[in-house]
């Protein structure tokens, strides 16, 4: 058994953890920060990710866009200063709709953004006194729009997307949104942590002491080793082990998981432009078969969940540079709460079921149905809040933190999230959206009880 001291231990160093070692030394000055974690940094969950951005958030008031617009402001700070080595873009999201049901609540969707901060509206409705469209540079986040372009003429649509449906008629293009490189991002926070001294523990915590109701020391084992780090501050950052390591200080958080997977797919024919948005189908559908599938299908039990209504959400983005021909598509249809396990179950219908279902949001998709060209899936965790808002700040043990159910967020939150982390920490002055992250939210009546009326703030 080895023992040392730390001024604060940090258990995950996925892309939370990491951001936490680099707020607090890089940007704050602290000394002797220890990062452990089993696996290599980066390669448990923030590996898995779209690598995507939004400061466009549902109600019900303004925290979420607050803390995203700051962690954007933090993103590209770093892009300028890595010499954009995160290759962040401002391509933007694309909300798409074919359901007339569906453009009074894209409408004030739009609306409510654009009062919390998210940006001005452009509304696009075919009359000559209608704003200029300029469309979004492939590749770089200056001097492009933010705020967003509605349009409700399905001619303009057809005009700037020629490959979504014909049957759409109404589009949002929220514009301070995008995407970039996650492992880049990672490793340049990661390098000047370590530059400031911050060392990485590759090892398992066991046990976090808080005999006397407040941290005082880490065990972590490694390798058949222990190590004994004596310290006054743990951070949980452990992304979908949040609860598991949430119970070494005996504390039950409030979180659930949901497994998200991702396929990649080759597009040869070139059916997305390369230049193309993250782009979002707002309806829910069925599945296209002919009737021949759907009596085969209908024989079966296993297989006759694939006749029914399938949720909104199916989105989709370019990946790659110049030469590229992937496309990231990506479907939660299946999100029932589940205990994390590894590696990953996939499921091997999913290229099939996502590519079905994205055949109604770009039909030229649907060439490839007859033969699935090259693909790959994987996929993680989505780790959340009843509400989908995260865990930031003290917990009710003196000394211990939380930075965690960061749910499908978690590339996009790392800036804000790993400064408003270091400010509990260090003292420091605390932003206006503070408060609604910390656990004690939950212990105010009030609070519980506008989540009745909330509902998820996490929609895409």
């Amino acid at each position: 058994m080895t023992t040392s001291t730390a001024e604060v231990v940090i258990c995950g160093a996925g892309i939370a953890g990491i951001a936490a070692a680099y707020h607090l030394a890089v940007k704050q000055g602290v000394r002797n920060v220890v990062l452990v974690d089993e696996r290599p940094p980066m390669s448990l969950t923030s590996d898995k990710s779209t690598e995507a951005y939004r400061n466009w958030w549902p109600g019900p008031d303004d925290a979420m866009v607050r803390f995203m617009n700051r962690s954007i402001d933090l993103l590209e700070e770093l892009d300028t200063e890595s010499g954009h080595r995160l290759l962040l873009n401002r391509r933007g999201y694309l909300y798409a709709t074919g359901n007339p049901a569906h453009v009074p609540r894209l409408v004030e969707a739009a609306k409510s953004a654009a009062a919390m901060g998210a940006g001005e509206l452009r509304v696009h409705a075919g009359a000559a006194h209608d704003p200029a469209y300029v469309p979004a540079s492939a590749e770089h986040w200056q001097g492009q729009p933010d705020g967003a372009d509605l349009f409700l003429d399905p001619a303009l649509i057809r005009r700037h997307f020629p490959y979504l449906t014909g049957e759409t008629i109404a589009a949002l293009h929220a514009r301070r949104c995008g995407w970039f490189s996650g492992q880049q991002f990672g490793m340049v926070m990661l390098e000047q942590a370590r530059a400031q001294g911050v060392r990485f523990v590759s090892g398992r915590v066991e046990t976090v002491d808080c005999a006397g109701g407040r941290v005082n020391a880490v065990r972590i084992a490694a390798n058949g080793a222990t190590e004994t780090i004596a310290t006054p501050t743990f951070v949980n950052a452990a992304g979908p082990l949040v609860g598991e390591v949430g119970k070494l200080l005996g504390l039950d958080l409030p979180i659930f998981s949901e497994l998200h997977l991702k396929l990649a797919l080759e597009d040869r024919l070139g059916v997305i432009p390369r230049d193309a948005p993250l782009v979002i189908w707002e309806d829910d559908q069925r599945l296209p078969w002919t009737d021949e599938e759907r009596e085969t299908l209908a024989e079966s039990e296993e297989t006759r969940y694939l006749l029914d209504t399938f949720p909104a959400g199916i989105h989709f983005r370019p990946e790659g540079g110049h030469g590229a021909e992937t496309v990231l598509m990506l479907w939660a249809y299946h999100l029932e709460p589940l205990t994390p396990r590894f590696p990953v179950p996939l499921d091997p219908d999913f290229p099939e079921i996502v590519l079905r279902g994205m055949s109604t949001l770009a039909p030229g998709l649907a060439a490839y149905l007859e033969k699935l060209p090259k693909s790959y899936v994987d996929g993680g965790y989505y780790t959340k809040t009843q509400e989908n808002r995260p865990l930031i700040g003290p917990l009710p043990i003196a000394g211990a933190h939380v930075f965690a159910a960061l749910s499908g967020y978690g590339l996009m939150a790392a800036c804000a999230g790993g400064e408003l982390l270091a400010a509990h920490i260090t003292g420091g002055d605390l932003p206006q959206y503070a408060p609604a992250f910390l656990l004690s939210r939950y212990d105010d009546p009030i609070y519980r009880q506008q989540l009745a009326d909330w509902g998820s703030t996490g929609q895409l």
